[in-house]
């Protein structure tokens, strides 16, 4: 499988990557609903085997728990893939998340992932989000200061704005930007991908099928019966009368797969590939049947008329 090298780091990754936000199962609060662990490692085992060699992380997902079965997964493998983990979010006794970039906070933060990873070192550690936003620099300083210590190898920011990235980089040199990203979620494209191209930071994209809605598998009957803890209930894409619109792409996206014999998720996830600014896509996955439906997505590439044919099918529709 081919590989790409991450920013200025010495990280060279393959296209696409293991997402494990759902793996955090639910009873948070932006869950995917129950998710059962072993299903979580088979997906993982299923995904390193076919060639991808990292893993996105984050101790939000799950409240610590989807680096725990991260680390039960590699347990044991020759060939340690890479792993991303994340700063930033911590939660209190009643399980409800917050935001802190203070030093200390991520300090604690830091050796509790390295803790349940079962690492002594992080490949690469984000700030999850840009909050609160007085405190980039001072979360910024701290991560700079994990790197120099060993604690972590390489240092990046997620859901940053350029603006943001700019306030950071005059502290220590950014290695990759995590945004998001996708046929439906193309904000980005104006400054933040830009600006990554302009000063040599890699980019490795989430939701590149946007949380599910692109694969495939979605359908109105699914949409109505998520689980109640799933946010995605919450989302207007998810809904009437978007639903639609965006059922319909997928059908465009399904035609041009079927000529390749592509799954629709896996030309969404070659769409977001096809950008120059972007190195990789972190592509989420609950079993190892999902697997087979997106690795493809790691070797194929979109024509430019097909890429003309997407953009026909997002262009606004004139008024009847």
């Amino acid at each position: 499988m081919e590989r790409r090298k991450l920013g200025p780091s010495d990280l060279e990754i393959t296209p696409v990557g293991v997402g494990a936000w759902a793996m955090g199962g639910g009873g948070w609060q932006w869950s995917w609903g129950p998710q059962d662990d072993d299903e979580s490692i088979a997906a993982i085992h299923a995904a390193l085997d076919a060639g991808v060699n990292w893993i996105d992380t984050a101790p939000a997902y799950g409240l610590g728990h989807a680096e725990e079965v991260v680390a039960r997964a590699v347990a044991g493998r020759a060939t340690k893939p890479y792993i991303f983990t994340k700063c930033g979010r911590v939660w209190d006794e009643q399980r409800r998340l917050g935001a802190s970039l203070k030093a200390e906070s991520i300090r604690r933060e830091c050796e509790a992932s390295l803790r349940r990873l079962r690492v002594e070192t992080i490949d690469l550690y984000q700030i999850h989000w840009p909050e609160p936003d007085a405190d980039i620099e001072e979360g910024w300083s701290t991560l700079a200061q994990l790197q120099a210590a060993g604690k972590a190898r390489w240092i990046g920011v997620s859901n940053f704005s350029a603006e943001q990235m700019e306030r950071a980089r005059r502290i220590a040199p950014i290695t990759s930007l995590q945004p998001p990203y996708s046929l439906l979620a193309r904000n980005v494209e104006q400054a933040v991908l830009p600006y990554c191209q302009q000063h040599g930071i890699g980019v490795i994209v989430y939701s590149p099928m946007y949380s599910g809605l692109l694969t495939g598998a979605m359908t109105r009957e699914r949409a109505a019966h998520l689980a109640a803890d799933d946010w995605r209930r919450r989302n207007p894409n998810f809904q009437e009368p978007l639903l639609s619109r965006n059922l319909a792409l997928v059908d465009r996206l399904r035609a041009i797969g079927r000529r390749h014999g592509r799954t629709p998720g896996e030309v969404a996830i070659a769409w977001t590939l096809a950008h120059p600014a972007v190195t990789g896509a972190i592509v989420g996955v609950r079993n190892a049947r999902q697997v087979q439906g997106i690795i493809g997505a790691a070797e194929f590439r979109l024509d430019a008329g097909e890429l003309e044919e997407i953009a026909a099918a997002l262009a606004p529709q004139p008024a009847a």
